[in-house]
């Protein structure tokens, strides 16, 4: 079989550091050196063309992460404050706060459902805000020192706070599946806004869903809600 003839340039070997490569350096970054920045920094490209410059803070960033000690993948010793009490566990830093309420701390009022931060069954209120426990990690939550609150620590044992109460005397629920959530949001809310419209409820409560369709219900609770806890109704 004959061989195939050399080219001309193939007489003469690249020299590391000659010309060509000294002009594939000046065009800006390579392709596997893009690839490695992006893959370990996290930058996300949205648009447009990224530069040389538009990369070097992730760069400064990811040089930062290389001199720290990563954890995992193995558990790691965190504590969480859960309704006001401290509680230590042990888990992977892949682990939900979803999946160490249920799992470890056995706070099953928190549902796991889609699993994807679109229903809202896993809501819980952490330092003031309404989140999808499903979305968050446990270690996450843990470093921040957040303050956890369930729906299991919304009350004493034995009573019911007035959001739950008011679900009860509007008919706000039918399986209760979704229930926890809801309530948990509608709690969040009130304490940002103690004086919502029916509309303002609509909006806020987005972010919830309930399969039953008891939405009208969830809607005059909280406004009932908001009355009960300003004093306005036992």
């Amino acid at each position: 079989m004959p061989k195939r003839p050399k080219s001309p340039e193939s007489d003469h070997p690249k020299v590391k550091g000659g010309p060509e490569e000294s002009g594939r350096k000046q065009a800006g970054l390579g392709r596997r050196d893009f690839v490695k920045l992006v893959g370990g920094t996290g930058v996300a490209v949205t648009a447009g063309v990224l530069t040389k410059e538009a990369l070097l803070p992730a760069e400064s960033n990811a040089q930062a992460a290389a001199g720290r000690r990563g954890i995992g993948p193995g558990p790691v010793n965190i504590t969480l404050r859960v309704n006001g009490e401290d509680k230590d566990v042990a888990v992977e830093p892949r682990v939900t706060l979803l999946d160490v309420l249920r799992d470890r701390l056995h706070l099953t009022g928190a549902k796991k459902v889609c699993d994807r931060g679109t229903c809202g069954a896993c809501t819980v209120i952490v330092s003031g805000k309404a989140i999808y426990s499903c979305t968050m990690l446990a270690i996450d939550a843990a470093n921040s020192s957040a303050d956890i609150l369930t729906i299991e620590g919304l009350a004493p044992e034995g009573q019911l706070h007035a959001v739950s109460a008011a679900f009860v005397d509007n008919d706000a629920q039918q399986c209760g599946f979704c229930t926890p959530g809801f309530v948990m949001a509608c709690k969040a809310y009130l304490d940002a806004q103690p004086n919502p419209t029916y509309e303002q409820v609509k909006a806020a409560l987005g972010g919830n869903l309930c399969r039953c369709g008891t939405y009208v219900g969830v809607r005059k609770a909280v406004l009932d809600a908001a009355m009960r806890m300003k004093g306005g109704r036992s």
